[in-house]
């Protein structure tokens, strides 16, 4: 009997019928489609799996039997955008003779899968995870930035940060990697975001476009226009090298990815779609996360931070030399008491540099006196950590500085996301846990749901962030960039991407400064960040002295909460602007940015209705903002109408608080 004999088809819709996928199967193969409200957005594309068992047992495709079931629940989603969030999916288990389950979900936004391993232990030697898109859409993606047309391990070790560039799928470079997520723009203003979740034993996912090398030349596998999967293989050897010597660094790789035990979840594979709006507000990437891992969670505590490396200690005013000593440092406490901000990072520095070891504190710091000091003034404290420092001896330094009376730890310079990287994340995660200690990730991979199941972990970098400014050219467009990553980098989960700059440069102004840095876009546009963004461990990025000459404004921008009952997004366009809602218990706030382009925005107040309305608090571009970007306008009022017009500048922004 022929393959094509043996072929099974399913077919699995979203509980609103518009997101269909159909499934076929045979002894040699699986693959599924993506139709939306009848539109092809996504050809038949592969699925498969390579791996060797110890028993000499294979993979088949093979279907044995099925299963469904369909889920319509509520799922607490504390410390993230919304208080709840509705969990309403079709499912579709192909139970496989080989042993595995393959698992569809059909959500109104989007479709994802995985494999259940469910068989004996195995190396994974390769996953096929490929896209076939029905058009050469565009596509905004980002690239990973060390690059190295002969070594993909170049591009293996990376920090997630790069801007993103915009082409077409054929016009994708087929030697460089991509990192998720990223975006395809389909027709009819339709959107499909590429991310996964669930990652917490398995190394993360890169996608490449790879020429076909028929006439066609419409992606590896022809037929239309193909992303393929790469995984980084698990490293067999690694030495401490790198950033201060805080880093492994792979000298030697196995010839597969991963290692498998008898009873292990692959991550999700996510394509998220909607409109521009849609995508922004999607929850995917948390609802198919696994469920939190913390019995208590009472004792986590989100909030905004006071932080030193970017602004380089540069305070002024004060009768002691600024640094890395304990006067400074107390100073930063008595701004971040004065103003409610709830914690102090001790950044880089305060661990003697170049030994990777989180027990030699510099001799300027009288470390337990700091942490007494901001304790007695209700401010928590936060240390960095170099990666290597803390994988070498994680349990001795959670207990060590839990006892202390630290808060928690920024980890930092990871760089990669292979097998034993990603594991580091949830043994670190649960380390914190066992000591009360929450968590900050830096040089690090997307959330990719990792925030649900250890709530602990605040926060993710993985952003081209504020910190860029201190060294990026003028030719680099940061008002672009932000106004993107609300709808492709925020779909994976919340970001640390710094925000506060007090000094702000307009695009003709701005300069990259390491002492004194500053923003591109202007103060509005900075405030506004901390509504569009999510960042449950919010930084205040800039110097005391530059707060505290604008109390009132530092004080608005310390009572914005980091974690929000409700959020809604207004309107927007990638790559152009965004107005976001968000409600905290009975107040709401309204922010929107833009890219260079000014513009003229009219927002309706459809949340409360005027009769429920006190006041409206109003922070706006200046007339002049669009030549010094700190200008801006504040006013407080009653509305008398539905629809208020703000006026954005050039790279401009505007935020307003609603009783």
């Amino acid at each position: 009997m022929s393959a094509a004999a043996r072929e099974q088809s399913f077919t699995l819709a979203s509980p609103d019928g518009r997101l269909v996928t159909h499934i076929a199967a045979n002894d040699l193969a699986i693959k599924y489609d993506i139709v939306y409200r009848g539109e092809q957005l996504l050809m038949p594309s592969l699925i498969d799996l390579y791996y060797s068992r110890l028993d000499g047992s294979g993979y088949s495709p093979v279907v044995k039997k099925t299963s469904r079931r369909t889920v319509d629940q509520t799922i607490a989603s504390p410390f993230t955008r919304q208080a709840s969030m509705r969990d309403h999916y079709n499912e579709l288990t192909l139970h496989l003779r080989c042993g595995i389950n393959l698992v569809f979900r059909a959500y109104n936004e989007g479709i994802a899968y995985r494999y259940v391993w469910e068989g004996k232990p195995a190396r994974i030697n390769h996953e096929t995870v490929q896209y076939i898109f029905a058009r050469d859409w565009n596509v905004t993606a980002p690239y990973v930035s060390q690059f190295d047309s002969l070594r993909h391990e170049v591009q293996y070790s990376t920090s997630f940060e790069n801007q993103y560039t915009k082409t077409t799928l054929s016009q994708l470079d087929p030697r460089r990697l991509c990192f998720l997520p990223l975006m395809v723009h389909c027709d009819g203003g339709v959107k499909v975001c590429i991310t996964e979740s669930a990652l917490l034993d398995y190394p993360g996912l890169y996608l490449n476009f790879t020429p076909d090398p028929s006439p066609e030349g419409k992606g590896k596998f022809g037929g239309g226009y193909s992303l393929v999967g790469e995984h980084a293989p698990l490293p067999r050897r690694v030495e401490q090298g790198g950033h201060n010597n805080l880093q492994l660094l792979v000298k030697e790789r196995e010839e597969y990815i991963a290692e498998m035990d008898n009873s292990k979840v692959f991550p999700w594979r996510i394509l998220m779609v909607g409109t521009d709006t849609e995508i922004a507000i999607n929850n995917l990437s948390y609802l198919l996360a696994e469920p939190s891992r913390l019995d208590d969670i009472g004792w986590i505590k989100p909030g905004k931070v006071a932080w030193d490396w970017w602004n380089c200690f540069n305070i002024s005013g004060v009768d002691f030399p600024a640094g890395i000593n304990n006067n400074t440092y107390k100073h930063y406490i008595d701004f971040a008491s004065r103003y409610g901000i709830e914690y102090v990072i001790l950044d880089e520095g305060w661990a003697v540099n170049k030994q990777a070891d989180l027990f030699q504190v510099v001799p300027e710091i009288d470390l337990p006196m700091l942490v007494q000091y901001a304790k007695e003034k209700n401010v928590g404290t936060i240390l960095w950590a170099g990666y290597y420092a803390f994988e070498r001896d994680m349990e001795r330094v959670c207990k060590h500085y839990s006892e202390m009376g630290v808060k928690g730890f920024k980890i930092d310079f990871m760089d990669r996301d292979d097998q034993l990287v990603v594991d580091f994340y949830r043994r670190a995660a649960e380390m914190c846990a066992k000591y009360h200690l929450v968590v900050d990730f830096h040089g690090a991979f997307k959330p990719a749901g990792f925030t649900r199941t250890y709530p602990n972990v605040l926060n993710f970098e993985g952003v081209f962030g504020l910190e860029q400014m201190k060294w990026a050219p003028t030719t680099v467009n940061q008002m672009q960039y932000d106004v993107e990553i609300p709808f492709i980098r925020q779909a994976a989960g919340p970001m640390d991407y710094t925000q506060g700059a007090m000094l702000n440069g307009g695009r003709w102004n701005y300069h990259p400064c390491w002492m004194e840095p500053m923003s591109q876009g202007t103060r509005c546009h900075q405030l506004a960040l901390y509504i569009v963004l999510e960042s449950p461990l919010n930084m205040l990025c800039d110097s005391p002295t530059h707060y505290d000459r604008e109390p009132d404004y530092t004080s608005f921008v310390a009572a914005i909460p980091t974690v929000w009952d409700e959020t809604r997004v207004l309107q927007g366009e990638v790559g152009q602007y965004i107005v976001t809602a968000r409600r905290k218990g009975d107040t709401w706030y309204v922010g929107g940015i833009t890219n260079w382009t000014e513009r003229d925005i009219e927002i309706a107040l459809p949340v409360i209705t005027l009769d429920s309305i006190s006041t409206i608090e109003l922070y706006t571009d200046g007339v002049n903002a669009h030549r010094k970007g700190s200008d801006y306008k504040h006013q407080t009022f009653s509305p008398q109408m539905p629809v208020l017009t703000v006026h954005l500048a050039p790279g401009g922004g505007f935020v307003m608080k609603i009783n």
